[in-house]
C-alpha cells in the first residue's frame, strides 16, 4: 500500500468513496462531482506550491499495488482564513445566592472562531474491506510525516474535528435539540451544505449569544464532546500522537475538536532522516512509516524496517513502492507510539 497525492485521474474513485460514506459523517467529501473536481484541482496546486496557505488542501489517497484507490485523507493548510470557521467553546457560568442558599454551575456554549488559522487533519475515510493490518494507521499518520518534512507549510497547531454522536438513521440528538430550531432543515442537509463550502448560512442564522446547556434535552447534553462509535479508533490513534480535547465542539453534532502543537505531535517529534538500505529487515523488524521526502511526487508507505548504523533497512518491495534505492534519503518514524498496541 502507498499514500500519495491525489491526481485528477482519481476523481471517479473519489466519487465512489464519497458515495460509500453514507449521508453523514464526512462533510469534506461530498458525493458531488463538480465540488470534488474543484477540490482535486486545488490539491494539485497545493502540492505544486501554487496556492497560499489559506487555500492549500493537501489531499492524499491510499492506493494498493494494483493501483486501486481505497482510502483518502487530507490536511488543510489553514482553516478560517477565507471563510469563517465556527466552533462552540464549552464554558461555565456560575450563579449563586447566599440568601437562598443556591449555587449553580451551568455549562455554556459560546460561538467562537478561536481555531482560525490552525492547520487541520480532515477527510479521513478508508473502504470497509481494507480496514485491517496497517492500512488505517498508515492513511492517518502519513499526513503527520508529511507535516514533519514540510513544517513551513503548516501552522503551529494542528486540529482535527471528530464526528459526533448520531443514531443509525443519521439523527444527531444535539442537532435535534438545538440546530433544528434555527436552521429548519435536516442534520444531513446542513452537514452537506458545509461540506460543499456553503457556510454563510451559519453566520446568518446561528445565535450569537451564549447558550445555556440546561435548556437542551438530556440526550443532547449527554453527547457534547463525545465521538461517534465508528470514530473511536481514529480518536484513540490521535490521542496516542499527543492530541487532546480543549473544550471546542462542532456546532452541528457537538463532536470534539482535538488539537496538538505541531512540534509536539509524536510522529513529527520522533521522525528522523535516514539513509535507505535494501536488504532483509529480519524477524525483529519494527513497522515504520517511511516518506520519500518529496512533495509533489510524495510517496509514503508502512513496512517492517530495521535501524542499522544510521540506515533504515527495508525489503526490496518497500523500496520499489517508494520508488527509491539504496543510498537515498528517507524520513521515517515507528508506525506506533511505544505505549500503543502494535
Amino acid at each position: 500500500m502507498i499514500v500519495r497525492p491525489v491526481r485528477s485521474s482519481d476523481l471517479p474513485a473519489l466519487i465512489e468513496l464519497a458515495r460509500s460514506t453514507g449521508t453523514t459523517g464526512l462533510t469534506t467529501l461530498p458525493a458531488n462531482e463538480e465540488r470534488l473536481g474543484h477540490r482535486v484541482g486545488w490539491a494539485e496546486k497545493s502540492f505544486r506550491g501554487e496556492a497560499e496557505r489559506g487555500d492549500t488542501d493537501y489531499l492524499f489517497v491510499l492506493e494498493n499495488d494494483e493501483g486501486l484507490v481505497v482510502g483518502i485523507s487530507a490536511i488543510a493548510g489553514a482553516v478560517g482564513l477565507r471563510e469563517p470557521w465556527y466552533n462552540y467553546r464549552v464554558g461555565l457560568t456560575v450563579s449563586a445566592s447566599q440568601e437562598l442558599n443556591i449555587y449553580r454551575e451551568i455549562p455554556t456554549l459560546f460561538l467562537a472562531n478561536d481555531l482560525t488559522g490552525n492547520s487541520e487533519l480532515c477527510s479521513l475515510f478508508l473502504r470497509g474491506d481494507y480496514r485491517s493490518g496497517l492500512n488505517g494507521r498508515l492513511l492517518s499518520r502519513a499526513r503527520m510525516l508529511f507535516i514533519a518534512e514540510f513544517p513551513e507549510l503548516f501552522g503551529n497547531k494542528i486540529i482535527a474535528e471528530m464526528r459526533g454522536m448520531s443514531d443509525e438513521h443519521g439523527r444527531s440528538p444535539f442537532w435535534e435539540s438545538l440546530g433544528r430550531h434555527f436552521f429548519k432543515m435536516e442534520f444531513s442537509q446542513a452537514d452537506y451544505l458545509t461540506g460543499v463550502g456553503n457556510k454563510s448560512f451559519i453566520a446568518e442564522l446561528m445565535p450569537k449569544f451564549p447558550l445555556y446547556t440546561c435548556f437542551l434535552s438530556e440526550a443532547a447534553r449527554a453527547v457534547i464532546g463525545r465521538v461517534h462509535t465508528d470514530t473511536e479508533p481514529a480518536l484513540a490513534m490521535l490521542k496516542q500522537e499527543g492530541f487532546n480535547y480543549q473544550g471546542y465542539v462542532d456546532i452541528f453534532d457537538a463532536g470534539p475538536a482535538i488539537e496538538c502543537e505541531t512540534s509536539k505531535i509524536r510522529a513529527v517529534r520522533e521522525s528522523q532522516t535516514l539513509v535507505l538500505a535494501v536488504g532483509t529487515p529480519g524477524d525483529d523488524a519494527t513497522p515504520y512509516i517511511i516518506h520519500n521526502r518529496k512533495r509533489e511526487d510524495c510517496r509514503i508507505t508502512a513496512a517492517p524496517a530495521r535501524l542499522a548504523a544510521g540506515t533504515l533497512v527495508v525489503d526490496p518491495l518497500t523500496a520499489k513502492r517508494l520508488r527509491m534505492g539504496a543510498g537515498d534519503n528517507v524520513r521515517a518514524v515507528p508506525l506506533s507510539a511505544s505505549r500503543e498496541a502494535k
